[in-house]
């Protein structure tokens, strides 16, 4: 009995000895096969760029040859340093943390309205929310009346510009007077080696009623299509992004009329630019509300080659509104709004009465 036990019991650990094998060399085969599939997996390396109306941003020292009296200690809205360094440090927070949940960081290229000055854009990229992200500067003075401009942020690991200019918007009043306002900034350079410009805009309020100030869009409209046109004409295949506050919706005769955009990729033509907000604004989708009413100013469009480029360089993938809790009103008249600086003449000590917008490019990498 014990020799027959014995035996038996030796078989059943060869057996299970064997089946110990097999399982070995199925798993073995399991993980050369991942290792093969994994040698032909496709990698790809995405950009951030976003858009940010960050209403205001003002420093607390008087420009005689602007209108800023509001924003300054003794002014209306009694703008002190204190004031002042809170709106810098909400401003680097959301700036932070735009399209940080895909990418881990901030935006490799900004677009900014509603800035005073090149003072304020040094203190806003030398706050430690953005310090190490070590971003460029590049800004013009416009000859706005309120002494607002538009600029341009870059990550110096990212992007290398190699052309930058302002392009004046003249317009003229009834009386035959000009109306200042703001500058159309292109700036071309190359991300990581792939060639690409950039039209950072802040086009004219609706002040006075859509109707009443929709010519002076029309015209920001002409020269955003002629500065187009003389890229592309010089650059047949140029990319461009033309990125702003537009004080239009996507739907609105600037864009679908003399700017020729479009919201769906398939209806592109021969001269017709790519707007993905429109898509998010049929959604309802907005980026500031005007009594219980949301609008989508805040806009990205784009020539076909970034839609479909020619080789293996940047693309549009998606665009989003970042509108994370943080940034809305949480209770009162105003809930659900942005969460502005001033409100009902008020100080909030908020963010801004516009979400911020983005877009991810997208490129395969070995």
């Amino acid at each position: 009995m014990y020799e027959k036990s014995s035996t038996s019991i030796f078989y059943r650990y060869l057996h299970i000895n064997i089946l110990a094998m097999d399982f070995k060399c199925i798993f073995l085969f399991f993980l050369i096969s991942c290792s093969g599939f994994s040698q032909n997996k496709t990698t790809f390396q995405i950009r951030t760029i976003a858009f940010y109306n960050v209403e205001n941003l003002f420093d607390t020292l008087n420009d005689s040859l602007t209108r800023d009296d509001d924003r300054t200690p003794d002014g209306k809205d009694q703008w002190t340093q204190k004031r002042y360094l809170k709106k810098i440090e909400n401003t680097s927070k959301v700036i932070e943390e735009i399209g940080a949940e895909t990418t881990n960081t901030s935006p490799d290229i900004i677009g900014l309205c509603e800035i005073e000055n090149l003072q304020v854009l040094q203190d806003l990229i030398m706050h430690p929310n953005l310090k190490n992200k070590n971003y460029g500067i590049i800004h013009f003075n416009s000859p706005d009346e309120r002494g607002i401009d538009v600029a341009f942020l870059y990550k110096k690991n990212a992007f290398l510009p190699d052309s930058f200019v302002s392009h004046r918007l003249l317009l003229f009043n009834k009386e035959g007077y000009r109306d200042y306002t703001r500058d159309q900034l292109v700036v071309s350079g190359l991300l990581d080696n792939d060639k690409i410009h950039f039209i950072v805009n802040h086009w004219p309020s609706r002040s006075g009623g859509e109707v009443r100030s929709k010519p002076n869009r029309l015209a920001a409209a002409k020269l955003n299509k002629r500065i187009i046109d003389s890229i592309s004409k010089i650059e047949p295949n140029a990319k461009i992004i033309s990125m702003g506050d537009f004080n239009d919706d996507p739907i609105d005769e600037s864009l679908k009329l003399v700017l020729q955009t479009k919201g769906k990729k398939k209806k592109l033509e021969e001269g017709s630019l790519y707007n993905p907000m429109e898509k998010l604004f049929k959604k309802g989708v907005g980026t500031l509300a005007y009594r219980d009413k949301w609008n989508l100013f805040d806009q990205f469009f784009m020539t076909k080659t970034i839609v479909a480029p020619l080789n293996k360089e940047y693309k549009f993938w998606k665009t989003g509104v970042y509108n994370p809790p943080y940034l809305l009103t949480s209770k009162g008249r105003y809930k659900g709004y942005p969460l502005r600086t001033y409100a009902g003449g008020s100080y909030t000590g908020g963010y801004s009465d516009h979400f911020p917008v983005y877009l991810y490019l997208i490129r395969k990498v070995k």
